[in-house]
């Protein structure tokens, strides 16, 4: 047998991600996307030095929404399992439509929290909350927990979160039409004889913890229910409007994880009494909720009209009377700015448009408290369709800094699903984002091409070690020790050997076979490389060097069995 040695090496792109003084050339792209991944939430997790992504998609058979791993925001390796089993032991609430999870840790009380959306189906349900047991669409938000980031995570309680939104000056148009609730009231007079009041149905949430204490849900009000006389467009609009509410936070600060969110005192009961003459029940079977809760307004056409979110209000003709016109506002994402002068800005991107469509995009909205008011940004959509890019349908993302160093300074990146087609699935792809508080901008970097790592994944390290006679597995890290899935398309292993004749090498993910390999000088080397726009010349190999202006430390030598390794030359003797 021979002495094999594993040496990553070699140097090209001159673009770099940095910790520590660190420096590498590894970068990514995001042309054909590997990752199928829907209303992705990203977060970074200290503990197992990786980031997380949880999406509404991507789940095994038995369990709910997928759940992903990634060292360098890139390159993604799916979880087996997913976040919650579909099963009794999980304390399931919702019938169906499990949407947009979230999951956010409490570093003093060691536990995770998992919202995400959920459907009733069963009339007794629907209406202890609805009032009416056939209400369209009644959708609600739940909340799971876990001791580790990949779960899995059990519900709270086998109900959803303690909230009653409720709008006491709706006209319910609902109830003046007919299943499948495709066709409006042709007019404004018409729509007015519906009679006052409804209650919200509610999806994606995102939870906002605030730097004074307070904690905030920023939900989308399902567009079901919502019918919007358009005086533009002469018609009824269904929409869905992005709202918020403040939370209390004994379920925060529940060092047992046992208590379940609630809306806060002073937005519960906020429309006690409204409207005149309500009845909480259709009859008495079916008892409904006897709490009507407040929100703030924060997302909406009337609030802030723009032409981009029109792309559906003629649907109904457009699909031969299958789809409602409709407008959407969901997906949001709220961070916390200070301008120079040390005013807040909140800064809220949020997604408008059907999310099958190409036409699905990204805005965003400012406002100098966090419930509010909220002013679209001329400049929508900030993020959309570029078939020359071959991505469609960008939107519902999350907004995550590099190793979760939140600070004015931070790098962020906006991590979100687009189309490499118009007919193919959601992926996930990730885009750097831009945010100057004092202009009140909000912006990306560039989507194309290859793109700078974040900070914090370099220095990467290389190991290896026999698992057979003619096989040796490979692991290449990160700075923080998480493994890269070398069986991701944007990552590969390059070997070789020397010093022999005949020898025959293949790789398999992380796994480099060998055969017909004989002599006594015999060596096995190993790169490790990154996909490249370029599909020319499509891989890169990974360089990297300590210091700023100090000689780089390429590897281009073998370094003898009794030298120790070092860091930067990404060497191990196998």
């Amino acid at each position: 047998m021979f002495k094999a040695i594993v040496a990553a090496v070699a140097s090209f792109l001159h673009i770099q991600a940095a910790t520590a003084g660190w420096t590498s050339d590894a970068t990514y792209t995001n042309a054909k996307p590997a990752t199928l991944a829907a209303d992705p939430y990203v977060r970074w997790d200290a503990k197992t030095g990786q980031y997380w992504a949880y999406s509404t998609d991507g789940a095994e058979d038995g369990w709910l929404f997928g759940i992903y791993t990634s060292p360098d925001l890139a390159t993604w390796h799916k979880q087996p399992g997913g976040a919650i089993r579909n099963s009794n032991e999980s304390r399931i609430w919702a019938n169906d439509w499990f949407w947009a999870p979230e999951c956010y840790y409490n570093e003093k009380t060691g536990w995770y929290f998992f919202f995400y959306a959920g459907r009733y189906t069963d009339p007794q349900k629907v209406a202890a909350y609805f009032k009416y047991p056939d209400f369209e669409e009644a959708s609600k938000v739940g909340v799971a927990v876990s001791r580790s980031p990949g779960g899995p995570f059990i519900n709270i309680d086998q109900k959803p979160i303690d909230y009653f939104p409720f709008d006491p000056d709706y006209r319910d148009v609902n109830l003046l039409m007919s299943p499948p609730y495709l066709v409006p009231p042709a007019t404004l007079v018409e729509g007015n004889t519906a009679p006052l009041g409804t209650y919200i149905p509610f999806i994606d949430p995102n939870v906002f913890f605030d730097d004074d204490g307070s904690i905030w849900l920023f939900f989308s009000r399902n567009a079901y229910r919502n019918w919007v006389w358009s005086a533009e467009f002469a018609r009824y609009v269904e929409e869905s409007n992005i709202y918020a509410v403040r939370l209390d936070d004994a379920w925060w600060r529940d060092p047992h994880a046992r208590t379940m969110p609630a809306v806060h005192a002073s937005f519960r009961d906020a429309h006690k009494g409204e409207p005149k003459d309500w009845q909480t029940s259709v009859n008495a079977s079916f008892p409904g909720p006897t709490r009507k809760d407040g929100w703030v307004p924060v997302i909406s056409y009337k609030l802030g009209p723009q032409v981009w979110e029109n792309a559906h209000v003629y649907d109904y003709e457009a699909s031969q009377g299958t789809r409602k016109n409709r407008r959407w506002s969901e997906g949001s994402t709220t961070i916390k700015r200070r301008d120079s002068a040390g005013n807040a800005v909140y800064f809220l991107t949020y997604s408008a448009n059907n999310f099958e469509s190409p036409d699905y995009g990204v805005g965003y909205a400012y406002a100098s408290k966090v419930s509010g008011p909220y002013t679209k940004s001329p400049s929508n959509p900030i993020l959309s369709q570029d078939p020359s890019k071959s991505i469609y349908s960008t939107g519902h993302g999350s907004i995550v800094a590099a190793q979760g160093k939140e600070s004015g300074n931070a790098e962020l990146f906006y991590t979100h699903h687009a189309r490499p087609s118009t007919s193919a699935g959601r992926y996930l792809y990730n885009a750097r984002l831009f945010v100057e508080p004092d202009s009140l901008y909000v912006g990306f970097g560039p989507s194309a091409g290859d793109l700078r790592l974040p900070r914090g994944v370099a220095p990467f390290s290389i190991a290896a070690k026999p698992s057979s006679a003619s096989a040796w597995d490979v692991t290449v890290r990160s700075a923080s020790g998480a493994e890269f899935d070398l069986a991701n398309p944007g990552n590969r292993l390059l070997a070789w050997v020397e010093g022999a004749t005949g020898a025959q090498v293949s790789v398999q993910g992380s796994t480099v076979h060998v055969s017909g390999a004989t002599g006594s000088n015999a060596k096995l080397y190993v790169r490790y490389q990154r996909a490249r726009w370029n599909e020319t010349e499509p891989w890169a190999n990974v360089s990297q060097s300590s210091g700023i202006g100090a000689k780089a430390q390429f590897v281009q030598t073998v370094l003898p069995l009794s030298r120790h390794q070092k860091r930067g030359e990404l060497e191990e003797e196998l």
